[in-house]
Order: structure tokens, then sequence, then C-alpha cells
């Protein structure tokens, strides 16, 4: 018994280093934990949007908060072009570095915009985060 403890633990850990590394690139890292952020925030909101979660006003203000703070640091992380074999960011970000941080701002204004206090509020303002995301993905992601 123990040694079968001693093998699920190994087999554990060792999947855990092999996830820790699986992007090399420490600032890749950096602007890939700042989307994931993101996606995390329009979780909450989007299930809440869609009935999912319930509507909470602290928890829709905490994941706007979220947004508009990952979302100023986009332009940041992403202002020296790195790379990864895990990454999914298309080299037309630095070959168009202008239009990406307008598009980063302009998710953060959509976020800044968006009433959290209610349910018909994350509802209305739902849209102009998701069409801000969706056209920077759609121009300068994999």
């Amino acid at each position: 018994m123990k040694k079968l403890a001693i093998i699920t633990v190994a087999i554990a850990l060792s999947g855990a280093t092999i996830h820790a590394h699986s992007v090399e690139n420490p600032a890749v890292q950096k602007r890939m934990d700042v989307m994931k952020e993101i996606k995390g925030a329009m979780g909450v909101l989007g299930g809440m949007a869609k009935g999912a979660i319930a509507f909470d006003a602290a928890a829709a203000g905490a994941a706007q908060n979220t947004l508009i703070e990952q979302s100023g640091m986009v332009a940041a992380t992403f202002e020296a072009n790195e790379t990864d074999p895990k990454s999914e960011a298309l080299p037309s970000i630095w070959e168009n570095w202008d239009t990406f941080v307008e598009m980063a701002d302009d998710l953060t204004f959509a976020a800044e915009g968006l009433d959290a206090t209610s349910l018909d509020g994350v509802r209305g303002g739902l849209g102009n985060i998701g069409a801000s995301c969706g056209a920077c993905h759609k121009k300068f992601r994999m």
C-alpha cells in the first residue's frame, strides 16, 4: 500500500512539473496568465448572463475589476516580441502594434462601461466586451 502511495505521488509530481514547464518563455507565460485571468472573469460574467450562475453584484463587480485591471496589462505584456511554441499570438501583433494597443484599450473601455450592479447591466454590457475580445482574437490569435 505504501509503495502504491509513493508511485501515485511521484506520478502526480512529474505531471505537475511537465505542466509547469510547458511554456518555456516567462514573458509568454505572463501574457498567458493575463489572458487566463480575463477568461476567468468573462466566465463569471457570461455564466451570470446565461443564468448558469446566480447573479451576485459583488462577484460581478470583482469580475469587472479583474477585466479592467488585466486588460490594462495586455499591451505591456505583449510589448516585447516574445515567442514560445505554446503561444497563440500571431506576428501581426507586432507588425500592427498601434492597432493591437487600440484593441486592448477598447477592451478596457468596454469593461469600464459595464454596469455590474444588476443582471440587466451585465447582460447589456457583456456584448461589447465579447465583441472586443473576439475582434482582437480574430486578428491576432492563431
